[in-house]
């Protein structure tokens, strides 16, 4: 019998994803908690800020839109994965399991607040993917300005007022044909980034996949 490599079914892998998402079941309650309700107005305080309070809040992508980012990484063999927005790295491994059954690449991922990257960091270790993946500490528009190399895939699932001016960032750095993928196209602040990545004008052909809060995958033309 011919065995093929699944990392996501790997005991490591399965029961680190198993804890964070069973911990961000509680989400709810620990925004309540902390009252990180008070955090809506978001012009009000600045990404460091809004990343400190919400530091217990895992904020993952859906255990369906992992299995899709999966999938995606699987099929189109990117060289360089770049993620936006690491949290506590539930979406980070599903990437980096892609890349390490894929047999080549890289995921370079952002996170702001410092314990998240600290437990994130813990995690990769935890898993066996801490060698094909670069965790940048800090504002993604600064630690992500240095990118010297073309981007294969990007993922988009940080704040979301701030995933359009991230896709400016790295648009010079994107091939034609490269995905580009964001989660949560429910959320009102992730608008003006649906409005411009789904107008072909601005070199993009965009699909809303129906899973949990919505995927936006484009592609660029």
């Amino acid at each position: 019998m011919t065995t093929h490599p699944y990392t996501l079914a790997e005991p490591r892998v399965s029961t680190a994803l198993a804890r964070m998402f069973e911990a961000a079941e509680r989400d709810g309650q620990t925004a309540q908690r902390l009252g990180a309700r008070n955090f809506a107005e978001r012009d009000k305080f600045t990404a460091q800020q809004l990343a400190d309070a919400s530091q217990d809040i895992y904020m993952p992508i859906s255990a369906q839109g992992g299995k899709l980012l999966y999938n995606l990484v699987r099929a189109t063999r990117p060289a360089q994965v770049v993620e936006f927005g690491t949290s506590y790295g539930i979406s980070t491994v599903h990437l980096a399991a892609a890349v390490r059954d894929n047999g080549a690449g890289h995921v370079i991922t952002t996170e702001m607040n410092q314990a998240k990257a600290t437990a994130a960091r813990h995690t990769f270790a935890d898993t066996d993917l801490e060698d094909v993946i670069t965790l940048l500490e800090g504002d993604a528009l600064q630690t992500l300005a240095g990118l010297q190399t073309p981007v294969d895939f990007l993922f988009l699932d940080g704040w979301k007022d701030l995933c359009l001016p991230v896709l400016r960032l790295i648009e010079p750095h994107l091939a034609p044909g490269t995905l580009v993928v964001a989660d949560d196209v429910d959320l009102p602040d992730l608008g003006p980034y649906l409005d411009y990545v789904r107008d072909t004008d601005n070199g993009y052909h965009s699909v809303t996949f129906p899973v949990e809060d919505g995927l936006e995958i484009s592609c660029r033309l």
